[in-house]
């Protein structure tokens, strides 16, 4: 246990870029035995999606994106990302364009009989002492409804709203639901239960992050439970889901799904600037940083903590402004 600075009982929520970046730095610095990542199953796009209608089992995308994460050997990760990602295009055939990550969990989903079951044979096989747990096994279509009454089918029609070309940015999104119900996994509510810190982390909002919550029993689970709820606030916002919103309009969005308690104990923001004519690519794709408004935030949370500090750092090479997956980390364990 010496090893690590940490002990404690983390669950996270989100999907994408941004939940791997989180459990990248958690698993440097924090017993892995002790995080559990919690999963959407929701995922409606490419290979996931694809295996998803052809074999009937749940989208595995953020799945593999959280085992990779939580590999602890670097080295070992580095070729399991190459295996993961590949995506089988010098043959012909149905599984041509399949990542073969996806396919390694959807045949142990077939063959342990169960999703959650699958996930953790696959966690044992790459020898992952973190838990990585679907936040249900249900079949989950997510659906959005727009102002003006227009609804989206689907996590992917809604994903990618703001690259078409008759998008319309005054039609905000009012709303994400399920078209069945979203029964939990057990497993998720125990978590939950035992958990000291419970972390949002940084994704697309209404398509990563807010869907976890309309899982039956989840809002009621993590309002029950002792731990500290922690928001980490996004770097920019994303056309078609969170255009001009600031740091209160992600607080109200979460308290609206959490049933209207202000249960956000803590938000993390970052506070790196950056220069102006990486700022000017960023607004010719239509994204800006999330300005932290404290006032506003305050109304709608009295009691909430805010930690601002530089937790980003810019790609140059790649055009990315990402959390820098350790100093993120540090700053949710070190909050008290």
């Amino acid at each position: 246990m010496a090893k690590y600075p940490f002990q404690q009982k983390i669950v996270t929520f989100g999907g994408g870029t941004g939940h791997f970046s989180l459990l990248r730095g958690l698993v440097e610095l924090n017993q892995p035995e002790l995080i559990s990542a919690v999963v959407g199953t929701w995922d409606s796009g490419g290979s996931s999606g694809r295996l998803r209608t052809e074999l009937g089992v749940l989208p595995p995308g953020d799945i593999r994106q959280c085992l990779l994460a939580l590999m602890e050997d670097p080295k070992q990760r580095q070729v399991a990302q190459k295996l993961f990602d590949d995506r089988l295009a010098n043959i012909e055939g149905p599984l041509k364009g399949h990542s073969l990550g996806n396919l390694i969990a959807a045949r142990l989903e077939h063959i342990y009989k169960g999703a959650d079951r699958g996930v953790e044979a696959e966690r044992l096989l790459f020898r992952i002492r973190s838990r990585v747990l679907p936040v249900s096994i249900s079949e989950l279509n997510l659906m959005a409804k727009l102002e003006g009454g227009e609804e989206l089918d689907g996590e992917t029609n809604i994903d990618l709203r703001g690259e078409k070309e008759n998008y319309d940015k005054k039609k905000k999104i009012t709303r994400v639901y399920f078209e069945t119900n979203a029964d939990p996994n057990p497993e998720v509510l125990q978590v939950i239960t035992d958990a000291e810190k419970i972390v949002f982390s940084m994704g697309d909002l209404y398509t990563s992050v807010l869907p976890h919550l309309l899982v039956a029993g989840i809002k009621e689970a993590i309002e029950g439970s002792k731990a500290k709820v922690i928001l980490v606030l996004n770097l920019m916002t994303k056309i078609g889901e969170t255009d001009n919103f600031k740091a209160s309009d992600y607080l109200k969005s979460f308290s609206y799904y959490l049933g209207g308690k202000n249960r956000i104990d803590v938000m993390v923001a970052n506070s790196n600037g950056l220069d102006s004519e990486i700022l000017k690519v960023y607004k010719k794709d239509k994204q800006q940083p999330v300005a932290v408004d404290e006032a506003e935030c305050r109304k709608i949370s009295p009691g909430i903590k805010i930690v601002q500090k530089p937790l980003a750092v810019y790609h140059i090479r790649e055009h990315l402004f990402r959390h820098d997956p350790q100093k993120l980390a540090g700053t949710i364990l070190e909050v008290e």
